[in-house]
């Protein structure tokens, strides 16, 4: 029995041997199969190169054919962070071909729809890809840091696409095809459609690029394409309005804001008036919600230029903005102080009195509340100086020594001299009114202050008198 257990466990070790070495002979196979694959492919390129002839070498009928055939070729996406081989320059040689075949000296004739298709098909193969991880998904996971991925660190180094240019010949195409007159809008909308849109504004796709010089590229793309194709407009401000709620809300954090706000600055430039609620909802919905995040200051200009085209448009939203930017007003944040300080201006510049006068109290309390800081200590008197917001001083100047009174203290900020003084000016004699209320309150407030001291000093004397005959003691 034991020879036969003997024998059994030696067949079987035999077996497994045999095995593993078959194995190692399928993978080694497999490897030289691929590698006469790659040289096959690499070996039918270069014939295709010396085959594919340049536009130059055809007749003006020919040209619409060969476009198709080198849209085809070109369709076809490879590794390029690899060893290159003769295939990517042959694509990057067809691909600049393309871009100088849409130039002045290009087609004259229209694109008919195979054409638009196979563009459409071309460039879709080669910019939706995966986004590399990002580099600074480490910092991004911590709590502490979340708005990482936007510039809101300054040594933060943006990842560089070794693919960098085949995809900007692309995208020089892409924007070439898109503006070209020989496009047909009624044939282009059928291939560029809201997929294709969504996909440039995913937040997971292009726009997120950590790479400045695409997302630059798709911010010209995104607006030719606004412009271009009427019907996709409501559904293009949808999908950013969803972009950047979702930027708010869940992630803060997200490469492309920037841009798509300087879209959007375009985009609101051309609103017609009056605006439509669908445009006012994206003002309360999508824009004043971007004030939240602690890395305002990587969009904030962009994003101010918005909000006061919008104001400039209907000064009837001035109030609502003012009360937006208020909501979102930090607590320890004085960098940002400063920043919504300054959108505040902008805005008021556009405010008429009856906005100005229903959101005066509020405005005046939080300026009044940061006016201790010491970076607000240099901006609480420069709006003021401005035309539009000093016009209004006057009327709310009561309003502003009752919500600002002691911040208004000498003791309490080196500019109040400045302020007092922009006030006084504005109307002696109101100044002096609320000078006296204000003199007034104070007075009020050291007699109830004196007469509490002298109340907890009596009771303390006669609990002291009281205290070793444990007698109740009744204090009037």
């Amino acid at each position: 029995v034991i020879v036969v257990a003997e024998a059994v466990n030696v067949m079987a070790i035999e077996t497994k041997a045999a095995a593993a070495a078959a194995a190692v002979i399928a993978v080694a196979e497999a490897v030289n199969v691929m590698a006469i694959e790659i040289k096959a492919a690499a070996a039918a390129a270069a014939a295709a190169a010396k085959t594919i002839t340049t536009f130059r070498d055809v007749p003006s009928s020919d040209r619409p054919a060969l476009f198709l055939q080198k849209l085809s070729l070109c369709s076809a996406a490879f590794d390029l962070s690899s060893a290159p081989i003769p295939h990517n320059d042959v694509k990057l040689q067809t691909l600049l071909e393309l871009v100088d075949y849409l130039g002045p000296a290009g087609s004259s004739a229209k694109f008919g729809e195979a054409a638009v298709q196979s563009a459409v098909r071309m460039v879709a193969a080669n910019i939706f890809r995966p986004l590399p991880p990002s580099s600074s998904a480490s910092a991004a996971d911590s709590p502490l840091e979340p708005c990482i991925g936007i510039g809101a660190d300054d040594d933060f180094e943006p990842f560089l696409d070794p693919a960098w240019p085949h995809l900007q010949a692309v995208y020089e195409f892409f924007l070439r095809f898109v503006a070209s007159p020989q496009t047909d809008p009624k044939i282009a909308k059928r291939y560029v459609d809201h997929a294709f849109v969504r996909r440039l504004l995913d937040l997971l796709d292009l726009f997120d690029s950590e790479d400045p010089r695409e997302r630059e590229y798709l911010k010209t793309i995104l607006h030719r394409v606004y412009g271009k194709f009427m019907v996709h407009r409501p559904f293009i401000r949808r999908a950013v309005a969803d972009v950047l709620c979702r930027f708010v809300f869940e992630t803060e954090r997200h490469n492309g804001v920037a841009e798509l706000l300087e879209v959007l600055g375009s985009v609101i430039s051309g609103f017609a008036l009056p605006l439509k609620e669908e445009h006012k909802l994206f003002l309360a919905r999508a824009l004043l919600p971007l004030h939240r995040p602690r890395c305002v200051a990587a969009y904030h200009q962009q994003l101010a230029r918005c909000v006061a085209q919008f104001v400039e448009k209907d000064c009837k939203l001035a109030d609502a903005v003012i009360a937006g930017i208020l909501r979102y007003w930090p607590v320890t944040n004085s960098a940002k102080e400063v920043l919504l300080l300054g959108e505040l201006e902008e805005v008021l510049e556009a405010t008429q009195p009856p906005e100005f006068h229903r959101c005066a109290i509020p405005l005046f309390r939080q300026i009044g509340r940061g006016a201790s800081s010491i970076l607000m200590e240099q901006r609480p008197c420069s709006g003021p100086h401005h035309s539009k917001p000093q016009s209004h001083t006057p009327d709310n100047l009561s309003v502003f020594g009752k919500e600002c009174k002691e911040s208004l203290e000498p003791s309490r900020s080196k500019s109040n001299p400045k302020v007092r003084k922009l006030f006084l000016d504005a109307d002696r004699e109101l100044f002096e009114e609320c000078s006296v209320r204000f003199q007034e309150d104070e007075a009020r407030e050291d007699e109830v202050r004196k007469k509490r001291e002298f109340i907890w000093k009596r009771l303390e004397e006669v609990a002291a008198s009281k205290a070793v005959s444990n007698e109740p003691v009744l204090v009037f």
